[in-house]
C-alpha cells in the first residue's frame, strides 16, 4: 500500500528530471534538427521504458485493454508527440531558461482542462497558486 503523499515525492522527482531533460536537450541539439533530435529521444525513452516494463513483469497484452483505454492513451501520446515537437523546436531557436517556465504554463491549462473535463474543483488556494504560476510566465514571456 501507498501513503498518500507518495505523489508528491513522484511529482518532485519529475519537477527534477524535467528540469535536466531541459538542459541537457538544449545541449544535444545543438547541430541537428530538433524533430530528428526529438525521435532519438523517443527511441530511448522506448527502449528503457520497455525494458523497465519487461523486467518488472508489468507487460499485459495491450488488446485486452477496454477500447476507451487504448483511445485516450493514443489520444495522450499524440498530445505528446506534438508537445515534444514544439518544445524541441522552441528549445532549439530559443533560450532554455525563457522555453521551460512558458511550456510549464501547461499547468495553468491542465487546472482549466481538468475543471471543464474531469469536474475537478480547486480550491480559492488552488486558484491563487495557479494564478501566481500563469502571471510568472506572462513576466517570463514579456520582452525585456
Amino acid at each position: 500500500m501507498t501513503s498518500t503523499s507518495d505523489w508528491l515525492v513522484w511529482a518532485l522527482l519529475s519537477a527534477v528530471f524535467a528540469a535536466l531533460t531541459s538542459v541537457l536537450a538544449k545541449v544535444g541539439i545543438q547541430n541537428v534538427d530538433s524533430d530528428f533530435a526529438t525521435l532519438i529521444r523517443t527511441f530511448v525513452i522506448v527502449f528503457v521504458l520497455g525494458a523497465f516494463v519487461l523486467t518488472t513483469a508489468k507487460w499485459t497484452n495491450p488488446l485486452t485493454l477496454p477500447k476507451k483505454t487504448l483511445v485516450f492513451l493514443g489520444l495522450s501520446g499524440l498530445a505528446t508527440c506534438a508537445s515534444w515537437v514544439c518544445y524541441f523546436r522552441a528549445l532549439q531557436i530559443g533560450e532554455a531558461s525563457k522555453v521551460a517556465p512558458i511550456d510549464k504554463l501547461s499547468v495553468v491549462l491542465v487546472a482549466i482542462f481538468a475543471v471543464v473535463f474531469l469536474g475537478e474543483r480547486p480550491s480559492m488556494k488552488d486558484w491563487l497558486g495557479i494564478s501566481m504560476i500563469g502571471l510568472g510566465t506572462i513576466i517570463l514571456a514579456l520582452k525585456r
